[in-house]
């Protein structure tokens, strides 16, 4: 599975001719405290039900706080057929400490 630092993450996003699928996979009162601006929350375990909510063809980013959910579901998504996809190394911890310090964190 690919994986993505923060910077490499950063860079891909500003350069990719389409926007990739930020799936943010943490509970909601954490996507409410931060988060990636434009990022799609679905909790990990409503992955399974919510699979129809994602295309299978476009580029998904997969998020969490500090990498270990995401890279879970992404290879649960691999499983199911999304060849596209890539976990944010780190999470939105790292994205806030090398990306946008102005993030809150917790």
């Amino acid at each position: 599975m690919q994986q993505m630092t923060p910077a490499q993450a950063a860079q891909w996003m500003a350069s990719a001719p389409e926007a990739p699928v930020l799936l943010d996979v943490r509970e909601p009162w954490e996507f409410a405290i931060c988060h990636i601006e434009g990022a799609l929350s679905i909790p990990m375990g409503q992955i399974p039900g919510a699979l129809s909510r994602l295309d299978p063809t476009r580029e998904i980013l997969v998020i969490c706080h500090h990498g270990i959910r995401s890279y879970q579901v992404a290879r649960f998504l691999q499983q199911q057929g999304f060849n596209r996809v890539i976990n944010l190394t780190g999470g939105v911890a790292a994205w806030a400490h090398d990306q946008d310090p102005s993030m809150p964190v917790y």
